[in-house]
């Protein structure tokens, strides 16, 4: 059997794309992340080297999250029969379809059956978020802090843990991660975020902060008698006063209607 095409956004290397082709699975992994998160084209690939383990009559290919954690439930019992383990971060991001997981569990699938290695392969300090396609984006088409937190939170992470305090620790972490890449781009890349790359005017806000007097210096500036609506000394606040000029105003005579009247 051959197939028309490579799996779409697969990220994976030529051998690992070579070898599933080559296994003739009954559904083609068109789109890797969506398709490999249930865990029935993993045991279809185990059932080809351990057919009497995984048989694939008692695996659900259906898209709910119960049917994802039992089929992964039952791959990981019978890996364990053989002496065999995938590491349980990937499969859980796999399962919540996180970006780069099942790029990863397949080349992981692969090594474990194949024992060939792969030299591009990713590491385990993957983090299995959305900021390789963030950083190829430009700078005002990047998530915001609740984008960001909508892209790497889960829906069905919240269902498979409910709890309030571990959605709450995640949802500080990806936070302070979207924090700190901010700042670092502010660091390397200050003019993109500069005011004045759009042409605005500064505010009264912006301009204020600029001109702040210390308040050990402000103290200085009010008589000593304690009253503080009485002037500057011209010694203490000769840089900081600040000059007004006063503007006249001609304001016109209008004549009252009653006395439109009289006349």
């Amino acid at each position: 059997m051959s197939y028309p095409q490579s799996p779409r956004k697969a990220g994976m290397p030529r051998e690992v794309l070579k070898w599933l082709q080559s296994l003739e699975l009954s559904i083609y992994p068109k789109n890797v992340r969506r398709d490999f998160s249930n865990g029935f084209l993993v045991a279809e690939i185990l059932s080809r080297y351990y057919p009497q383990d995984f048989p694939l009559h008692s695996y659900d290919n259906g898209t709910s999250l119960a049917s994802k954690q039992r089929n992964w439930r039952q791959i990981e019992r019978s890996l364990q029969k053989q002496n065999l383990h995938l590491m349980k971060d990937v499969i859980d991001s796999s399962i919540h379809c996180k970006p780069g997981a099942a790029e990863l569990l397949v080349q992981e699938v692969y090594t474990v059956l194949t024992n060939q290695s792969i030299r591009d392969v990713q590491g385990p300090e993957s983090d299995f978020t959305d900021k390789e396609y963030q950083e190829l984006l430009p700078a005002v088409a990047r998530s915001t802090a609740s984008r960001a937190i909508k892209n790497n939170l889960r829906i069905t992470e919240i269902m498979a843990e409910p709890d309030i305090s571990t959605n709450q620790r995640k949802t500080e972490a990806i936070l302070r991660r979207h924090l700190e890449h901010k700042a670092a781009e502010r660091l390397t890349n200050p003019g993109e975020h500069h005011p004045g790359r759009f042409k605005g005017r500064p505010n009264l806000g912006r301009l204020a902060s600029k001109n702040l007097v210390p308040s050990a210096r402000r103290d200085e500036c009010f008589a000593s008698s304690g009253d503080t609506t009485s002037k500057f000394s011209s010694s203490a606040c000769s840089e900081a006063a600040v000059s007004y000029k006063e503007i006249k105003v001609h304001q016109p005579v209008r004549h009252s209607l009653v006395n439109n009247y009289r006349n």
